[in-house]
């Protein structure tokens, strides 16, 4: 077998037991700590340190096209003025697979000072990071995949799955209709609305 074929037989394994692994109770806990804070004009933020850093950037892009306004909170510029966005009772979502990376560790005791909320989402529920947020997600795997097996690469794939499922149980609720969906994102093919869309004044 390739390097190749074996990186896709690891990836397909490890994202069908994510799937299987998805845990609804701790994804409504997670989005009723967001929908109290949005009651009480608290806002959400979304941070990561390295390649987890882009999953933040995405997500907080995905969650707030579909209904949720999501900030993204820079890793290591947080613990270097960038808590300045935060307000007590906001809630920030920190990704990290180990949950012991010293940088998010740093960052996620700074936002809990700022009297913020914490959401973990890692791949180790007995990690630091996870025992201290308020809602941990679950976002492990065992194999990486690829030469090394080290470089994140299921375990991303596992937190981009986890943080879309929370992106839906969130838009559910919402219930946004086509017309609230393109105001939030207007433009390519997304922000077409099709003929059977398009609602007259006053329907």
């Amino acid at each position: 077998m390739s390097v190749l074929s074996e990186f896709l037989e690891i990836s397909k394994e490890e994202f069908l037991e994510s799937v299987e692994r998805m845990d609804e109770t701790a994804l409504r806990s997670a989005a009723e700590l967001i929908w109290e804070a949005e009651a009480n004009g608290s806002r959400v933020h979304i941070t990561g340190i390295g390649k987890p850093a882009h999953v933040a950037s995405y997500m907080a892009s995905l969650l707030s096209s579909t209904g949720t306004p999501t900030y993204f909170l820079h890793g290591t510029e947080a613990v270097h003025g960038s808590c300045g966005q935060l307000v007590p009772g906001d809630v920030v979502i920190c990704i990290s697979n180990s949950g012991e990376t010293a940088e998010m560790k740093a960052t996620a005791a700074a936002v809990r000072r700022n009297g913020a909320k914490v959401i973990a989402v890692t791949g180790n529920p007995s990690s630091w990071l996870a025992v201290f947020a308020d809602v941990h997600l679950f976002a492990g795997v065992s194999r990486e995949g690829g030469p090394l097996n080290r470089a994140p690469r299921a375990s991303i794939l596992a937190e981009t799955l986890v943080l879309q499922g929370l992106s839906i149980v969130l838009q559910e609720k919402r219930a946004i209709t086509p017309e609230e969906y393109v105001l939030r994102h207007p433009g390519g093919s997304l922000g077409k609305l099709r003929d059977d869309e398009i609602k007259a004044p006053g329907q």
